[in-house]
């Protein structure tokens, strides 16, 4: 979600990727610090405020959202077929299948 919000926004203020996302400064952090540590994102100088911090993507952190975009789209289009109480089935046995969940 943090993710998809930097993607839509960046650069993005931290403190607003807070607020658009609804997420505690704190705890916004961790996430962003993990994010940082797959190279996913950068933080720097907010070229709008220079006091404050802005977010972006790295290249991995687009061509992520991007794969995730792409599988989202195939996902929506295999599933097309069904209605929404078939495919929450459908999802919830593969999910027990693949032992995710």
């Amino acid at each position: 979600m943090v993710l998809a919000a930097v993607a839509d926004l960046d650069p993005v203020a931290q403190a607003d990727l807070g607020r658009a996302v609804a997420l505690d400064p704190k705890d916004l952090v961790g996430v962003l610090n993990d994010l940082q540590s797959a190279a996913l994102i950068v933080r720097g100088p907010d070229p709008k405020d220079r006091r404050k911090n802005a977010v972006s993507l790295t290249e991995d952190g687009r061509r992520l959202k991007e794969c995730t975009e792409a599988g989202e789209q195939a996902n929506a289009e295999l599933l097309a077929p069904l209605s929404p109480d078939e495919r929450a089935q459908s999802l919830d046995m593969l999910r027990r299948i693949s032992g995710v969940g």
